[in-house]
């Protein structure tokens, strides 16, 4: 069974067309499934229009706004959580069989191409090892999105602050994979962006959920990197096509999302950079946004 996950927050329209994208896609594949709305407190409508319009979506209505992160953690515990009357010796054929093999985290301002969905399972039944993949991603007029990246690294934080490298961004020294690569076979890349994030369960329950310090932003890059070193595959799958407008809820805060952002790399650099490279990192990343301490905790 694949469970697929949305969090939302005050985009009820966007959210209709996800999900009947995403229930046409599964309802024409054959795939089994269960979906899973959290809704952040919305105070556009959005639990009651899932309620009327989608009655076999589960909703999990929060009373205040729990962001991204959180969100998706609390509905991956109901997803990934063996049964508590089967003891440690038998989990491991319990939890497979009681509960979805793969979750599919999508944003909410996603439209599910036909045929997206399969082209993913298919994929990750195919290759075992793979803990965490992608589709190719396009923006609303139709144009390629990048929709992966290689882990990050001080040349991509350089390029991005530096304005006399800012030339170089949108490259393959920023992280970016050819364009060409999104019109063939699937590809290694470092992390899927999370707007659309396939996963496989025994992979989730080695590794453990998203890191709740990200509150938002880098949290797929830092669930990436520990799958990696845990000994998972990241591929992006091109069969599969998702259109993603993008920021549409962290757009509703810009400020704050600029600050959310520079703090959840900062959380990622000290969880991953080498102490050498911690210390170039915290260099580079503007001054108005550095964190003092090690970056990890409030």
């Amino acid at each position: 069974m694949l469970a697929v996950i949305i969090v939302s927050w005050n985009v009820r329209d966007l959210l209709r067309a996800c999900l009947a994208s995403l229930i046409a896609d599964l309802s024409n594949a054959g795939i089994p499934s269960r979906i899973i709305v959290v809704d952040s407190a919305s105070a556009d409508g959005t639990p009651a229009m899932v309620q009327a319009e989608f009655p076999s979506v589960e909703l999990i209505a929060c009373d205040q706004n729990i962001g991204y992160v959180k969100g998706n953690n609390l509905a991956l515990r109901s997803v990934c959580q063996p049964a508590s009357s089967v003891d440690q010796a038998n989990q491991n054929s319990q939890f497979l069989i009681l509960n979805s093999r793969f979750t599919w985290l999508l944003n909410p301002d996603t439209v599910i191409h036909p045929g997206a969905a399969k082209a993913l399972l298919d994929f990750m039944q195919a290759h075992p090892r793979c803990g965490l993949c992608g589709p190719k991603l396009l923006n609303s007029d139709g144009s390629l999105q990048h929709g992966a990246f290689a882990l990050p690294g001080l040349v991509q934080l350089a390029l991005e602050t530096q304005p006399v490298l800012w030339r170089f961004r949108n490259t393959q020294l920023d992280g970016r994979y050819r364009a060409a690569q999104y019109d063939g076979p699937p590809f290694r890349v470092g992390h899927p962006l999370g707007a659309a994030m396939f996963a496989r369960v025994e992979a989730i329950r080695q590794v453990g959920l998203l890191d709740e310090g990200f509150e938002m932003y880098a949290e797929e890059v830092d669930w990436a990197m520990r799958m990696r070193k845990a000994g998972w595959e990241i591929w992006c799958v091109p069969q599969s096509v998702v259109t993603h407008y993008g920021g549409a809820s962290s757009g509703q805060a810009s400020e704050r999302a600029e600050r959310l952002k520079w703090r959840s790399r900062q959380r990622y650099y000290h969880k991953h950079y080498s102490l050498l490279k911690r210390w170039l990192a915290m260099r580079l990343v503007p001054a108005q946004y550095r964190l003092a301490g090690d970056g990890t905790t409030d």
